[in-house]
């Protein structure tokens, strides 16, 4: 399981490198032919603001898996051991409800998206580009899932 887990952090990782490289490309791009030939490409602009939507959730999926997320730390302040580790496993299995109830809702939109065939930009459907959002969210409710689980019978751990 430890090497199926680190394949996927690779992967997520790289994907990260490579849609980052691919948007820097794209603009420097886009930015050339306004200067050189007076217009861009058509098809940049939104294809860049659909690589911002799956970098930033990406992002986010790279967060929770490191425990770097934003999180309110006044508990962790003032409490005791006992106190942070209930809070710590609250707080991370109700991240975990509303990521699961934004991955449901979302992934509902993307199927009334896909059936009245919404087009994105140049002829692309815009479910595919959408499905990022039930899939990132998804994965984050699971991550905090287990994390709650693994505070709660584990206690807390200091993550680097």
């Amino acid at each position: 399981m430890k090497k199926f887990l680190t394949w996927v952090h690779r992967a997520e990782d790289s994907l990260l490198v490579l849609l980052l490289l691919t948007m820097i490309l794209l603009a420097g791009f886009d930015i050339l032919a306004r200067s050189l030939f007076g217009g861009g490409v058509s098809w940049i602009p939104p294809l860049l603001r659909v690589l911002v939507l799956w970098l930033g959730l990406l992002g986010a999926l790279l967060a929770t898996r490191t425990r770097e997320h934003i999180a309110i730390d006044l508990i962790n302040r003032l409490a005791g051991p006992n106190s942070k580790r209930l809070m710590a496993t609250l707080t991370l299995s109700f991240a975990a409800v509303i990521c699961g109830i934004i991955a449901w809702h979302s992934y509902a939109f993307l199927a009334v998206s896909r059936e009245f065939g919404d087009i994105a930009f140049a002829q692309i459907p815009a479910w595919p580009l959408q499905a990022i959002i039930p899939f990132s969210f998804g994965l984050m409710g699971l991550r905090f899932i287990a994390q709650s689980l693994d505070t709660a019978f584990n206690g807390l751990k200091e993550h680097a």
